[in-house]
């Protein structure tokens, strides 16, 4: 699903036009970026947690060459899978 389509779906199920359901979901990712970047953990109950994690520098592989390269240190976002979404897939 892309943005596009995933703002049309917001828009249809909660009654709100796409213009209000676009901004709500851009307020949303500008939240967890802001929440990610500060080191919080934002918790969605039964959805899911997006969990800032620092990964440290190592060898990586390039998969074109297979020659090893050296990848530093950086900060990325885990999605930890809550309950309700975990049983609603199985």
């Amino acid at each position: 699903m892309t943005k596009a389509e995933l703002i049309s779906a917001i828009a249809k199920k909660s009654g709100l036009k796409k213009i209000q359901a676009k901004e709500a979901l851009e307020a949303f990712i500008g939240c967890v970026t802001t929440s990610a970047q500060n080191g919080s953990e934002v918790r969605i109950v039964g959805f899911g947690s997006f969990v800032p994690v620092d990964r440290k520098a190592g060898l990586a592989r390039n998969p074109r060459t297979g020659a090893q390269v050296e990848r530093a240190a950086s900060k990325t976002v885990r999605f930890r899978v809550g309950e309700n979404l975990k049983e609603a897939l199985n």
